[in-house]
């Protein structure tokens, strides 16, 4: 099945509101992560990449944190970016939008001079991120309850 949908920097109000709708649909809802954790201070200042399909729906959401806001993910360094809350709804699963979002945060990190892109992956998502070029590295660790590895790749 083929839905068509577009991927955008979500540049709105409205665009912010349907990011943070898939996110509470995967995190909170699927994923049980507790919604005052889900949402954070840098909401404001990432570049957030919105998936939508042709009839308006939301189907996939990511961000980008660069600069001060990406250093303590980063380890410090300013020329990483860092990609997370990457969120594709159910119903658009194995369709291409995680990967479409992947390569709109990445575009994002090249337009602002960044040099790599860093990510905390859900362990069960290692090898989605690893087929795209990200390599694992330090130990696995707990983040809102679930197992995550770090990751990055060079751009």
């Amino acid at each position: 099945m083929s839905v068509p949908y577009t991927v955008r920097v979500a540049e709105d109000p409205a665009d912010r509101e349907a990011c943070f709708a898939v996110r509470k649909e995967v995190f909170v809802r699927e994923q049980g992560v507790a919604e005052d954790i889900e949402y954070d201070a840098y909401d404001a200042v990432a570049v957030h990449v919105l998936a939508v399909g042709e009839d308006g729906v939301p189907l996939g959401t990511g961000r980008l944190l660069h600069g001060e806001a990406a250093a303590a993910k980063t380890g410090g360094d300013a020329s990483v970016g860092s990609l997370g809350r990457l969120a594709v709804a159910r119903e658009a699963r194995g369709l291409g939008v995680g990967v479409a979002l992947v390569r709109a945060v990445e575009e994002a990190a090249r337009e602002r001079g960044l040099a790599a892109v860093d990510l905390h992956a859900q362990t069960h998502a290692l090898g989605f991120y690893e087929r795209l070029g990200y390599e694992a590295y330090g130990p696995e660790f707990p983040d809102a309850g679930i197992p995550h590895r770090a990751m990055r790749r060079d751009l």
